[in-house]
């Protein structure tokens, strides 16, 4: 099974993006972020006619979340962190086939020190106990989206320029490996050691074509799923059409039990 994460940026500009997306790369499922669309105007019945049933949950002009599957949903749908009392549609829990697919859009913390930061921590800390529920209920479990944190120098164009900067800071790199601590294993780095891939490039400065880019879309996979997984990668295509995201999708694959 082919599971991948797309921050699109936009539903509403990037749909004809993900229509193509969904019919060359053909993934089985692919949770979005940063949708940025109130449930009535999601493109349901478009993407059914590529065979993606979708499930979603988004607010007008920020934010918003959603998950697309060739296969049906079962179970029970997470459309808020539980316990914890936030307007923004950030996150998506659903079941497909044997797997829990859990769809989060981090907060982005703005500047370090910043209230923005504070409640960024403070939603990650959150979000930590919710996932320790999950994994409980759920041992098959991936935790995918855009983590708005690159895990480490590695995932960095520039370290040096980038060190202690928002999305590279080490409370943010702290809260980020709490989660791994969990039990959660970043699945490109199963098969990757290498420094230089990234996921996310500024519009400004023309950061894709000069390769100045992190990576911070991830695929988080549970301790019981390490083992199936058979491949992982980054699809840098989609940031060079006209008028992408400024992230392109990110994937793993992972064999059936």
């Amino acid at each position: 099974m082919k599971i991948a994460s797309w921050n699109v940026n936009s539903l509403n500009v990037r749909l004809p993006h993900l229509q193509r997306w969904l019919d060359e790369a053909k993934p089985d499922v692919v949770a979005l972020q940063e949708t940025k669309q109130e449930d009535h105007k999601f493109p349901e019945d478009a993407l059914l006619e590529l065979g993606y049933r979708s499930m979603f949950c988004g607010q007008k002009t920020y934010n918003g979340v959603a998950i697309v599957s060739r296969l049906p949903f079962a179970g029970e749908c997470v459309t808020a962190i539980p316990g914890f009392e936030d307007p923004q549609k950030r996150v998506l829990a659903a079941t497909v086939g044997d797997l829990r697919i859990v769809d989060l859009y981090v907060v982005n913390g703005e500047a370090v020190g910043s209230e923005k930061f504070d409640y960024k921590l403070r939603w990650l800390a959150a979000v930590r106990e919710w996932l320790r529920e999950e994994i409980a209920a759920h041992p098959n479990l991936v935790v995918l989206g855009d983590f708005n944190i690159a895990p480490d120098d590695r995932d960095v164009f520039d370290p040096k320029r980038w060190r202690e900067k928002i999305l590279c800071s080490t409370p943010e790199r702290e809260a980020y490996r709490s989660l791994l601590d969990l039990g959660l294993h970043d699945s490109f780095r199963l098969f990757n050691d290498e420094a230089g891939h990234h996921s996310w490039w500024d519009y400004r400065l023309s950061g894709f074509e000069r390769g100045w880019g992190l990576r911070i879309d991830l695929v988080l996979v549970s301790e019981a799923l390490k083992a199936r997984c058979t491949g992982a990668g980054i699809d840098r295509e989609p940031r060079g059409w006209e008028r992408p995201s400024d992230h392109t999708p990110v994937f793993v694959e992972i064999a059936d039990a």
